[in-house]
């Protein structure tokens, strides 16, 4: 007989087999075997809140496996995943296997590799039951709120809605960011630059104010232009020039929200994806001439901790490969803030002499540009400041003041490896010349510009997990299902990388607003996911957590379907400027679970439909002059731009016209990646040496 180790993924086996041999059985439960009934609450409200667990149906198979594995095993271990959600598991696999509860059963693998496995193996224990019923609150909770604000939605705005505890707070907070954008009241102002020369270089110094210090705004044209006209025959001198050395630390190893963050930046990947392809690096890949190991370790913390181990050997491989001064003089350590959940380190890579280009040929794309950002953010962590020489130069002409700012590298330290991406285009100045005090500058030009004060940003995907993080809105592991699932409900939309809320986003969330002010209060969620984590400590009780939310959420169901009785919320529509072809009304956009359509409003007199001509631009058809729309051909599936006039019009082309003409040819000149400009005829000589580009 042998003993029997389950994990959640079927990727794990290979690994985590190899390095126990053959006295053990390694299967997976393939995450969750039991869970809540979809057809009814699953929640026995009257007595203590007791979930109603079964089995899941497409798992009955794989349990009776599971269940005939164990008894016929000397012993079983559960190294389901190393957080809540894998404690959970294992608890209901104990429940289903029989298993003696308060047998050192559980094993956790923070990372898939030999030495990670060997430890996890090394250090069974209990089934930690605090971490169970934190899960299961959770689990409850979500049940409970979306088992009943989900028929509350259907009687009241649309039928097949649905809302969450947690997603409907994150809508909320998109909801009310587009109504400050709409708000907001642009304030003009002006800025003055003088392009000066210096040593026969040119840079730029900004208006400040008088020189003796005071600043000086400048609200309008006529303000500006006075500036201007007294500048006029002006002498520029240098009266001040300060000199420092600026020391630019390397960002911390990743967290799960940062890891999210910079994936989105740098690679263009979304929560879900990031995720996706971060537990594949995690559970095992076959790497050659190594074999099948764990690449990076769990990736679901929000801890900044490294092991001594980890970090030595990032030393080591600092000092091989860029010499001592790359490293600091003492170790960087990185402090967690106070309420993180400090069971996992920092996501790292678990071996930091698996390079990205060593382990490259192993890896899909998606694999190794995301372990290259990982690995490559740990080892720069570890690395020796950025020392930059900043200079700081106030200007003088004619009782006004200029600045100008800059900087220089003395050592590039970490940032000869990686920087960390920015949401902003913010900029730290750029290179000046040399300069002293009572130099004399030459004015090249003296330009004003006119400005006028910014809304605020919509959020972006980094900027809106910053923001769950930062209102303690769900947890590692949440945020990219959070922010996927109020896609999926079509109650936000992206809108050239930044979230807008859709009308039916907008009319859902002000209604959960004005109703349930409790649940959608961003503090009283934070204060919840704070009291999941003192269940997971033993600090609080999970159903006295349940029961204290249920009396409240009970009394504002009832109180908000008395005060709607009989009444019914219509969600605006969105009016094209398609115009219906059988009736001539402009024609709106409508939902269905197939996706949008366009309709026309006379309906049901006129039912004309057609399908939404996808991103319209802005760049007319070169050939009749008609709008250009982006659409999918039908036989490869491969996007277009085509005239919206057809078939009248049989324009097509795989990139938007510039709307300029080849020279050599005379064909119509598209625009390729990167900004490269290639004509549309496959035989004209300037498109061939785009394609060899």
């Amino acid at each position: 007989m042998s003993k029997l180790v389950i994990v959640e993924s079927p990727s794990k086996i290979k690994t985590v087999k190899k390095t126990l041999g053959s006295d053990y059985t390694v299967m997976a439960s393939k995450g969750h075997v039991r869970d809540l009934p979809k057809s009814q609450l699953g929640v026995d409200i009257e007595h203590g809140f007791t979930p109603k667990y079964i089995n899941m149906q497409d798992k009955k198979d794989l349990i009776k496996e599971l269940q005939f594995a164990a008894a016929n095993s000397d012993a079983v271990y559960l190294a389901t995943d190393p957080d809540r959600e894998g404690e959970a598991i294992s608890w209901h696999l104990a429940q289903l296997l029989s298993l003696n509860l308060n047998e050192a059963n559980r094993v956790a693998f923070n990372e898939i590799t030999e030495s990670g496995i060997k430890a996890g193996m090394a250090s069974p224990r209990k089934i930690d039951m605090n971490l169970v019923n934190a899960q299961q609150t959770r689990r409850v909770l979500d049940r409970i709120v979306g088992y009943n604000l989900s028929p509350f939605l259907w009687k009241k705005v649309k039928s097949g809605l649905s809302a969450g505890r947690v997603q409907t707070v994150a809508l909320r907070l998109i909801v009310d960011r587009e109504k400050e954008i709409n708000a907001f009241v642009p304030v003009e102002y002006w800025t003055l630059d003088a392009k000066l020369s210096a040593n026969r270089k040119t840079f730029t110094a900004a208006f400040y104010g008088s020189n003796n210090g005071t600043k000086i705004e400048l609200s309008n044209q006529q303000h500006a232009e006075k500036i201007v006209r007294e500048l006029e025959n002006a002498v520029y001198s240098v009266s001040k020039v300060k000199k420092g050395v600026r020391n630019k630390q390397p960002a911390a190893p990743f967290i799960t929200a940062t890891l999210q963050q910079e994936a989105s930046r740098k690679l263009g990947f979304n929560g879900q994806k990031t995720m996706r392809v971060a537990q594949t690096l995690y559970e095992g890949v076959d790497i050659a001439g190594v074999g099948s190991t764990g690449l990076i370790t769990y990736m679901r913390t929000d801890s900044l901790r490294i092991s001594d181990d980890a970090r030595n050997a990032g030393n080591q491989y600092i000092l091989s490969k860029y010499g001592n001064k790359y490293l600091p003089k003492s170790p960087r350590i990185y402090k967690s803030k106070a309420n993180v959940q400090d069971a996992h380190e920092a996501i790292r890579p678990t071996n930091v002499n698996l390079t990205p280009e060593t382990v490259k040929s192993s890896l899909t794309s998606d694999q190794y540009k995301l372990y290259k950002l990982i690995w490559e953010r740990f080892v720069a962590s570890l690395m020796a400041n950025c020392v930059q020489d900043t200079v700081n130069v106030d200007i003088t002409a004619n009782g006004y003041l200029f600045k100008a700012s800059g900087y220089s590298v003395k050592f590039d330290g970490f940032t000869v490896l990686y920087e960390e991406g920015k949401d902003d285009d913010s900029s730290d100045g750029s290179a000046l010349p040399e300069m002293q005090e009572g130099d004399s500058l030459k004015l090249k030009s003296l330009d004003p510009n006119q400005h006028f004060t910014q809304p605020p940003a919509r959020y972006t995907e980094p900027t809106l997990i910053q923001a769950l993080k930062d209102n303690g809105i769900g947890r590692p592991s949440t945020y990219a299902p959070i922010i996927s699932v109020i896609q999926q409900r079509e109650y936000i939309e992206k809108e050239k990388k930044s979230f807008k809320p859709t009308a039916l986003g907008i009319v859902v969330s002000d209604l959960l607003v004005e109703h349930f002010k409790k649940i959608m209060d961003i503090k009283f969620t934070a204060g919840m996911e704070n009291n999941l984590d003192s269940i997971g400590s033993g600090e609080l009780i999970w159903n006295e957590i349940i029961e204290d939310f249920y009396k409240d959420f009970s009394v504002s169901l009832k109180k908000a379907e008395n005060n709607l009785t009989g009444k019914r919320i219509k969600v605006p529509v969105v009016e094209t400027e398609t115009v219906c072809d059988k009736c001539g009304r402009k024609m709106v956009v409508k939902s269905s679970r197939f996706g949008k359509f366009l309709a026309c409003p006379g309906y049901p007199e006129c039912k004309n439909t057609k399908p939404v001509p996808e991103d319209e631009v802005t760049t007319p058809c070169p050939k009749c002059g008609s709008k250009l729309v982006k659409r999918n051909s039908k036989k490869t599936g491969k996007k277009f731009y085509g005239c919206s006039n057809y078939p009248t019009c049989d324009f097509a082309a795989p990139n938007v016209p510039t709307g300029d003409k080849c020279p050599e040819c005379g064909g119509f000149i598209l625009s390729g990646l990167r900004g490269r400009k290639y004509c549309m005829n496959s035989e004209c000589p300037t498109r061939k040496k785009v394609e060899k580009k």
